[in-house]
């Protein structure tokens, strides 16, 4: 199919310009012909390639994306317009993003500073965890299907070969060879499993990994065998080809890029708290690691991945919520020894049947309580004090197989502070104390648990205050 003239008119969209020209669909810049319908934001109109040279896979994608991109929503993805004939002329009108595809840092001279590869890594882990809690995959994320906004943010493109568990999956129906692009395609997609949603988790590394040292940490393998080397093989470590890089960007990327989808994070989710906090990142012999491993021990792993057997995924939803992000609100004045040992039990609990968990321990100070002048009542000093009581508050918590950071906010507003932190890391799962007010007097009174229960983005456990048996008072 031949590219459309500027002014062509299809369905009512009018073409301005030809923006995009790629192997499997061509891109255009659209305007409504009525101005009155204008939706207040620009059009873009996606046409897949159709020519007899063209393979099969161009309009099932079509259809893929077609069938999946309806049903998302949220500021990562663009706003689904209008659809065309299938037997027509098919294509699809959306909204045009502004912004510059992750390609644009690759192309610089210099390589971005770890700073600015977590955050652009950040970046991608939310707009991909906001895919998963709508059962979507996208697996195919790759620099060029990746959009920054202006404001920092990340928008996914081209949904063609993702899976979406609520609808059939059309590629696997049709296709029988791993269907994905090759530097970034996970282990587990050679052999043909989808839809789990850390082989989204493997492409990012595999973007973090080119963003921190200008390589592919695969190549662009062109062969199924060279695609299967993946299963198996351990990239260099990024420190080899770049040596300034920290340890703890080194430690999330390799984690990432692990052949066995068990052994990275659970959920996007973790990836984006794990570069937002890189201070709080445990450092193991990945992280410190300076070469890759020798002969010997990638030949255990050759052996070891030619008798292993992929399952079928869990829907993304359920794998979120069995290793959510759990976050215990611990206060730090005016607070009973009950308190602190019931918050504790609540939280042993929650993580003893969520093996996967991430825990993240949080206290919010007043402004108050950080302005004194002296030295010994310093911001610093504080910090560092309500530091050590969270950690030796958790430290009798069976932690084993789970991460845990320690985290000292400052604001007026505690229930708000509380609120935010969930929000900004995709918290699934709140503890904290209920008010020691009874039920009559919180009717007239809007209690910091209760004003968080009401307005916080997941789910909310309040607890009550005990003491077991032997510290009650007769």
């Amino acid at each position: 199919m031949k590219l459309l003239d500027p002014g062509t008119e299809v369905d009512g969209f009018v073409v301005r310009e030809c923006i995009h020209a790629g192997g499997m669909a061509h891109i255009y810049a659209v305007a409504y012909a009525q101005q009155a319908r204008d939706p207040g934001f620009s059009l873009a109109m996606k046409i897949p390639r159709m020519t007899a040279g063209d393979g099969a896979e161009n309009i099932v994608s079509f259809e893929v994306e077609l069938q999946i991109l309806p049903v998302l929503s949220g500021p990562h993805v663009p706003r689904f317009v209008a659809a065309g004939d299938l037997l027509r002329l098919p294509y699809l009108v959306m909204e045009y993003v502004p912004g510059q595809t992750l390609q644009h840092w690759l192309d610089q001279p210099e390589r971005p500073d770890a700073a600015t590869v977590a955050q652009l890594g950040g970046a991608m882990a939310l707009a991909a965890h906001s895919l998963h809690q709508q059962n979507c995959c996208h697996l195919d994320l790759k620099p060029g299907n990746v959009l920054i906004r202006p404001d920092g943010s990340a928008v996914l493109l081209d949904f063609g070969l993702s899976c979406h568990a609520h609808y059939p999956d059309l590629l696997a129906e049709e296709m029988r060879k791993a269907v994905g692009s090759p530097a970034w395609i996970a282990p587990e997609q050679v052999v043909g499993v989808r839809g789990d949603l850390r082989s989204d988790i493997f492409a990012i590394g595999v973007m973090l990994y080119e963003l921190a040292t200008g390589e592919l940490p695969f190549g662009a393998p062109t062969t199924q065998g060279g695609l299967r080397q993946r299963l198996w093989m351990t990239p260099a470590p990024p420190r080899e080809h770049r040596p300034d890089l920290p340890e703890w960007l080194q430690e999330i990327i390799l984690r990432c890029l692990e052949p066995e989808a068990a052994q990275r994070y659970p959920s996007a989710a973790h990836l984006a708290f794990d570069l937002a906090n890189p201070g709080q990142v445990h450092i193991t012999e990945r992280g410190r690691r300076m070469h890759g491993p020798g002969v010997r021990a990638h030949l255990k792993r050759w052996i070891k991945a030619a008798g292993m057997h992929y399952q079928p995924s869990p829907l993304p939803t359920s794998q979120i919520e069995e290793a959510p992000i759990l976050m215990v609100a611990v206060p730090h004045q005016d607070v009973q020894d009950a308190t602190l040992y019931s918050l504790r039990e609540a939280v042993a609990r929650s993580l003893g049947i969520r093996p996967g968990a991430r825990l993240a321990c949080v206290t919010v100070l007043s402004p108050s309580a950080s302005s004194a002048s002296d030295a010994e009542r310093s911001e610093t000093t504080l910090h560092r004090t309500h530091l050590a009581r969270l950690k030796a508050w958790a430290q009798p918590l069976p932690l084993a197989g789970h991460s845990v950071s320690y985290h000292v906010l400052e604001a007026s507003d505690v229930g708000q502070a509380l609120v935010r932190y969930a929000e900004g890391n995709r918290v699934g799962l709140m503890i904290l104390g209920a008010a020691t007010h009874g039920l009559q007097l919180q009717r007239f009174i809007d209690t910091v648990p209760i004003r968080v229960a009401r307005e916080a983005p997941c789910t909310v456990i309040l607890v009550k205050q005990q003491l077991p048996f032997e510290q009650l008072h007769a």
